[in-house]
């Protein structure tokens, strides 16, 4: 444990004392003594106006002045609710990843040591810093294209200088102040506070590679090709390193300007419904989704589409999470309360020991106050954020993946709000979740799914002899256990034709189930 470490984990706990955040955040009863007397000095340290301004206004006083580190910290700690409590979690999500650009000096060295050449080879112009955050900033270019050599305006992301050592250093001093909570808090360990700091820091070293949010950004492209009045900027590839992101620039508005939308002649409703409808595409067709849909990160080009950008935090979700979200929707949507609670117990999240009538029962307090209202009375949001607090009544364990799409909901939804204050959530996600539905668990789905099982044992019948051959090899090398392969051996190369016969009766099982 390094003195610079203590020292800069000494100075964190002073400002977050100081800013009245070390008093804020939820803890279980009972508290252990050495806590209850850290959280009595911080008390002493809080400032006096500290206790006046609500979580939010001091959790960012306190991490404007600890630097990036804590920035990402606190948006991280925004997805775990289960960590944090819920209100802290809210206040958590208001932090604005703005700080002082690094200056355009600065910036042109380091496009220069990414490509090897001075700016004014790899760009025709570059500008100024226009967008500063925690990790990067973001300059005004353009570029000539080598084959038509039409001049285009292009985004320049360069990674802060020096941000890596820093991120570095202050992950060792989370580190220690994650292991002190593990000892001096024993219940705090079923939270997991290692593999928190963990999970923060290959989310940071990923968040770090630009080559990584191009390549995010490419694989969105591809999935959203088709997508109606939806669409990510374009990468510039060759002017792409670690350090330096290029990409198409976006000639548009911000989500966050209304008025000068409406101004505009924007369709707002629309626009509503198409975030709403666009993110859960992405979740459920794609299980690809952006995790930081917040207004700054949302424009309107000039044809009208949403335009994403910012790729750095991306949530993924497997093909169980997109059938939970996506059967989920559709039970609220129908009201079939009874399949939404077997959707549980089916992917596991549930432990099987609880009734499924009873689950039902708890999941029809939370669908029937909801039916019939507008977005002015009713919010998805909100829903899965008590779907997700009745699910602890049954032992329903954390998954992180579900708890940054409830997060991203939370966002996405409040956008939509701003567009559309009377969007009626559950008529504009419907068509998606429908499609979905019919898509994946209709006729096309279940052949898909029976050709898959079919191909798996093909797959395996073919591999039979060879597994007869590696063993009689195996035979060849061992002497004393040369008669037990043997015998393994032979009962393998019975089994070739049997298996052959098993794939095409369950070939023709699953096609006669079809109809």
């Amino acid at each position: 444990m390094a003195l610079g470490d203590l020292f800069r984990l000494a100075r964190g706990a002073f400002v977050l004392a100081r800013e009245g955040v070390a008093t804020a955040f939820p803890l279980p009863e009972p508290i252990p003594m050495p806590i209850r007397l850290l959280l009595g000095l911080a008390r002493l340290i809080q400032r006096p106006a500290a206790g006046d301004r609500d979580g939010a206004e001091r959790i960012t006083r306190a991490v404007n002045r600890l630097g990036p580190s804590y920035v990402k910290l606190g948006q991280f700690l925004a997805t775990r609710p289960d960590v944090v409590g819920r209100r802290m979690a809210a206040d958590l999500s208001a932090l604005q990843d703005n700080v002082p650009a690094f200056g355009e000096t600065v910036a042109r060295a380091e496009v220069m040591a990414a490509f090897g050449v001075p700016v004014e080879t790899a760009y025709a112009t570059f500008g100024p810093p226009i967008a500063a955050a925690s990790i990067a900033q973001v300059h005004r270019a353009e570029v000539d294209d080598p084959i038509t050599g039409e001049r285009r305006t292009v985004a320049v992301k360069v990674l802060r200088p020096g941000v890596a050592r820093r991120f570095a250093r202050d992950l060792n001093s989370f580190y220690i102040a994650a292991r002190a909570i593990e000892r001096l808090h024993p219940p705090s360990r079923r939270l997991k506070p290692r593999a928190i700091v963990d999970t923060l820091a290959r989310s940071v070293a990923l968040e770090m590679d630009f080559r990584l949010e191009a390549a995010a950004l490419s694989e969105m492209a591809e999935n959203t090709a088709a997508d109606p009045g939806f669409r990510v900027p374009a990468v510039i590839w060759e002017r792409t390193s670690k350090s330096v992101l290029t990409m198409e620039w976006i000639d548009g508005l911000k989500l966050s300007k209304v008025d000068r939308l409406v101004e505009e002649g924007h369709d707002t409703v629309a626009l509503a419904a198409t975030l709403i409808q666009s993110f859960l595409r992405h979740a459920m067709r794609d299980g690809f989704f952006h995790a930081d849909m917040h207004q700054g990160n949302l424009f309107v080009d000039r044809d009208g589409a949403l335009v994403a950008v910012d790729f750095g935090i991306m949530g993924r979700l497997g093909a169980k999470e997109r059938r939970f979200l996506a059967e989920i929707l559709y039970g609220f949507i129908r009201r079939n309360y009874r399949r939404v609670a077997e959707v549980h117990f089916e992917a596991g999240y549930v432990p099987a020991h609880h009734d499924v009538d009873t689950f039902a029962q708890a999941l029809r307090a939370i669908g029937e106050p909801l039916q019939g209202h507008t977005a002015a009375d009713i919010s998805m949001a909100r829903l899965l954020t008590q779907l997700f607090e009745v699910t602890e009544l049954f032992d329903m364990q954390t998954r992180p993946e579900l708890i940054m799409l409830q997060k991203t909901m939370v966002v996405v939804e409040g956008v939509a709000r701003t567009l559309d204050p009377q969007l009626d959530m559950w008529r504009t996600a419907e068509p998606v979740v429908s499609e979905w539905i019919a898509r994946n668990l209709g006729p096309v789905g279940r052949i898909e799914e029976a050709a898959g099982t079919i191909g798996s044992l093909v797959r395996l019948a073919g591999q039979l002899p060879t597994l007869a051959r590696d063993l009689e090899a195996a035979a060849a090398a061992d002497r004393d256990r040369n008669l037990f392969l043997e015998r393994q051996r032979w009962s393998l190369e019975r089994l070739v034709w049997p298996a052959w016969i098993a794939a095409l009766a369950l070939a023709g099982l699953a096609v006669s189930s079809l109809f």
